[in-house]
């Protein structure tokens, strides 16, 4: 079955709806990347955080304010026309709800126990509800009054990607008829922390696959697909296939052969009947860490010998951790969109130093196009902890 990607809705430090966000990612814009103080001790570090005052949450979900939520809230004021459209259409037990995140409203209950330890007491408007990992999907649901399969993935920086996977498993197994899908995860102290503390974040902007790479900047984003069994309005777009692989290599470090992100990858392009020579265009998972980018480029390099355009976005978002499968996925569905009348892709942003110990890639810049001509497939990487792997396809639906 056809899963079609009807509508989207997203916010990053790229834009706060998908035509800005895509104005500035063909562009290589990375404006939204800046220094702050304040989240690690002793040390400025680049953020690609949203600006700008969120929407509220509502009043009667007063217990459920949390910025993770306010960001979800605003990806789904983008799309509500549509959503109001598909309950009319479907019913509110026929849609279903599957987000992935790896924070979730941490931060909030960081705050409140940090006002505890001073107080003895929990601050006003603190509810254990802003943190559990269920959160988002929670508050959409209550939002929208949909009751239909409800639920959060997490596994870290696989979490969004995996949740496209599973709404796509809804609607064939015919439990919904449509499944809204993506991913949040907001900035928060705990994971600039603990990133730090594994001596993986960079004090500059991130600079992928180049010699000279010191880590990762992270970010925050909220995306949010209308996945539906039918097309919409527009020329369809659908996940065409998606694969999975868990290489248990270590906790946090990546199996170094790449074995694993190569297997994941197989796995879509048989899921969707590709040849790895089909593909039109490869979103890296590109962290800029040591390790991620040596073997993504060595599985990358074996499964296309030929050669595939490729780029890594993160410098222009940062790493949006939950988010960061469902937000790299949505730049493909922009790339494809009618919108992209240049046919552009988005652009590797680095400062072009070839790593010399890893296979060389070819990389997307200002002039590389998109083929016009359906049928386009785009392909999109993510990789966690554990050695959690998952690729999709997106592309213009058969």
């Amino acid at each position: 079955m056809t899963a079609y990607l009807n509508a989207l809705g997203l916010i990053c430090a790229l834009g706060r709806d998908k035509h800005s966000v895509a104005r500035n990612l063909f562009a290589g814009d990375c404006s939204g990347m800046r220094l702050e103080e304040g989240w690690v001790a002793e040390r400025a570090l680049p953020v690609a955080a949203v600006s700008g005052e969120l929407a509220p949450i509502p009043l009667a979900l007063a217990a459920q304010r949390s910025r993770n939520n306010q960001l979800l809230l605003e990806a789904a004021l983008q799309i509500r026309a549509d959503i109001d459209q598909a309950i009319q259409a479907y019913g509110r037990t026929r849609i279903g709800i599957v987000l992935g995140t790896s924070t979730s409203g941490i931060d909030e209950a960081s705050d409140a126990i940090a006002h505890y330890l001073r107080e003895q007491q929990f601050p006003d408007g603190y509810d254990y509800q802003q943190q559990e990992l269920s959160a988002p999907a929670n508050f959409l649901c209550d939002w929208l009054g949909l009751s239909g399969p409800s639920y959060v993935i997490s596994t870290a920086c696989t979490s969004s990607a995996r949740a496209l996977m599973s709404a796509r498993r809804l609607l064939d197994l015919g439990l919904c008829d449509a499944v809204l899908c993506g991913g949040v995860d907001s900035l928060c102290k705990l994971t600039l922390n603990g990133f730090s503390a594994l001596e993986a974040v960079s004090s500059e902007r991130c600079n992928p696959f180049s010699v000279n790479r010191s880590g990762i900047n992270i970010g925050e984003a909220a995306v949010l697909f209308l996945m539906s069994k039918t097309p919409g309005n527009e020329a369809p777009i659908a996940l065409l296939g998606d694969g999975a692989s868990s290489d248990a290599h270590h906790i946090s470090a990546p199996e170094p052969s790449g074995r694993g992100a190569r297997q994941a990858m197989e796995k879509a392009l048989r899921c969707a009947g590709l040849a790895p020579e089909q593909i039109d265009y490869l979103n890296l998972h590109g962290t800029a860490t040591q390790h991620n980018d040596a073997m993504e480029s060595l599985a990358v390099a074996g499964l296309f010998p030929a050669g595939v355009p490729c780029s890594s976005t993160k410098p222009m978002t940062g790493h949006t951790l939950g988010a960061a499968g469902a937000l790299e996925a949505a730049f493909c569905w922009l790339s494809l969109s009618a919108d992209n009348t240049a046919q552009a892709l988005p652009p590797h942003v680095w400062d072009g130093q070839a790593d010399p110990a890893l296979p060389a890639l070819d990389w997307v810049n200002a002039s590389t196009r998109l083929n016009p001509i359906s049928p386009r497939r785009l392909m999109s990487n993510s990789f966690a902890f554990g050695g959690n792997n998952v690729s999709l396809i997106i592309g213009d639906a058969p």
